[in-house]
Order: C-alpha cells, then sequence, then structure tokens
C-alpha cells in the first residue's frame, strides 16, 4: 500500500493566492504516495473560504472551517488533530515555498533515513540572508534576517543542535513523532514548539534546501515583528524545560 501524507494548509485572507496554491497541491504527482490535504479555513474576510468551499465541494480537500482567526498556530495544530497520514507536511497558503520541493523532503522519509526534515531556506540561498530586500526594504530585510539568525543560534545553543533553518514553514515528520506531545501555540511560535518538542524527544531532522521567495508586508505577509518576536523567544525558552505534554 502508499504512504499516506497529510498535508496542512493554514488559510486567512489568502485570496490572490490560495486558488493557486490548492491546484498545485492537488495536482503535483508524488509517486507511491497518497495525499490527504487538509485545509484549514480561519472565516478569511477576503473571499478566501468560498474558494476552499469550492475545493471541498469537489473533494480534493479536507476542510476545516473555524469560526473566527485564532492564529496560524492553533489552525495548525487543528490540522495535526485530523491527520491519518503516515507522514505530516505543513505547507503555508501564500507562494513563498515551492510544492516541487515535496520530493526533496519527502525522500529521506521514504528511504527511512529519517523520521523528520526541515526545508531550510538559509541553505536554499546559501546565506543567512533569505528575506530579500524587494519584498520590504532593506533596513527591514536586515532587521529579520538579523533577527531570525540570533534566534537560530540562541535555539541551536540550548537545545544543543546545529539547525540553519528550525522557523521554516516546511516541516515533514513522521505523524508517530507525535505520539505523547501535546502543542499549545496558537501564532507562528508554533514553529518553534514543534522542532522544539521533537528535538526534546529525539528526532534530530535532517535538513535540506528549498527556494524561497519572500513576500512583502503589503502582499498579505502577517508576521508581526515586535509581537511575534517576544512570543517566539518565549517559546524557545518555555520548552526546552517545560514538560513534552505541557
Amino acid at each position: 500500500m502508499p504512504n499516506r501524507l497529510s498535508i496542512i494548509i493554514p488559510v486567512y485572507n489568502e485570496m490572490a493566492t490560495v486558488a493557486t496554491l490548492l491546484n498545485r497541491v492537488v495536482t503535483y504527482p508524488l509517486e507511491g504516495i497518497e495525499k490527504e490535504i487538509i485545509v484549514i479555513e480561519s472565516n478569511s474576510m477576503d473571499g478566501s473560504r468560498s474558494v476552499v468551499q469550492k475545493f471541498d465541494a469537489e473533494a480534493k480537500i479536507k476542510a476545516i472551517y473555524e469560526n473566527r482567526p485564532e492564529g496560524k498556530g492553533h489552525a495548525v495544530r487543528a490540522g495535526l488533530a485530523a491527520a491519518t497520514g503516515d507522514w505530516i507536511l505543513i505547507q503555508d497558503a501564500d507562494l513563498e515555498y515551492e510544492i516541487s520541493d515535496y520530493p526533496t523532503l519527502l525522500n529521506p522519509l521514504k528511504r527511512g533515513e529519517a523520521a523528520f526534515v526541515l526545508g531550510s531556506r538559509h541553505l536554499g540561498h546559501q546565506s543567512w540572508s533569505y528575506r530579500s530586500t524587494s519584498a520590504v526594504g532593506t533596513f527591514m530585510s536586515v532587521f529579520i534576517n538579523a533577527g531570525v539568525w540570533v534566534y537560530t543560534q540562541f535555539f541551536n545553543q540550548l537545545y544543543g543542535q546545529r539547525l540553519t533553518d528550525p522557523a521554516t514553514m516546511f516541516k515533514v515528520f513522521r505523524r508517530d513523532c507525535l505520539q505523547g506531545l501535546t502543542f499549545h501555540s496558537n501564532g507562528f511560535d508554533l514553529d518553534w514548539e514543534i522542532v522544539a518538542k521533537l528535538v526534546r524527544k529525539g528526532f534530530t531532522p535532517l535538513e535540506f534546501p528549498v527556494t524561497y521567495r519572500s513576500r512583502g508586508f503589503n502582499e498579505g505577509k502577517k508576521v508581526r515583528l515586535w509581537r511575534d518576536g517576544w512570543v517566539s523567544l518565549v517559546a524557545i525558552l518555555r520548552y526546552r524545560f517545560g514538560s513534552l505534554s505541557q
């Protein structure tokens, strides 16, 4: 029997990209893999929900409809709870990441070489600077890239790792890796919580370079630097010392 891959896609106000992204995910061929596409729609205000409903009505996806937006992490956690696949992949609803990188991320799982894989934006750009100046401006680009680099080094020191991009959206892992784990983050801090808890459980991720094209805040980027920066820092500390089930 083919392996089953659960692809979790949170959607909130992504009208400009969601139809294109879903079409790509639905139609992209993965030899020997059955796709379970789980879309969590958080009551968008721009028409994204109608796009998701169309794909849902055509039985191309499994949709979860939230009554209000409670954060990307909250939506991903709902997707994790509904996933039935052997493997799980997290995919944003924008077009910053390439669907064509799926085989690179899945092959180590298919060959039994890894249980946990990260798609690194840094390795893909062969540089720590993956946020382009054209997307957010020169100052903001340098500020974000430097901040993520500092957070990554702090994470590595605290968790005994040598990762280049723990905050990447492209996280792929065996579903059984989640046994005994409970996740709590509702925002972008879930990216750190997932890696922190899987690493503490003994799963050291393999990293592979992926293509990344950053978008600007005027294009729908939802990260808020001050708010999400502090929350992520707290998450790195909290999940190093707290219980894996708390």
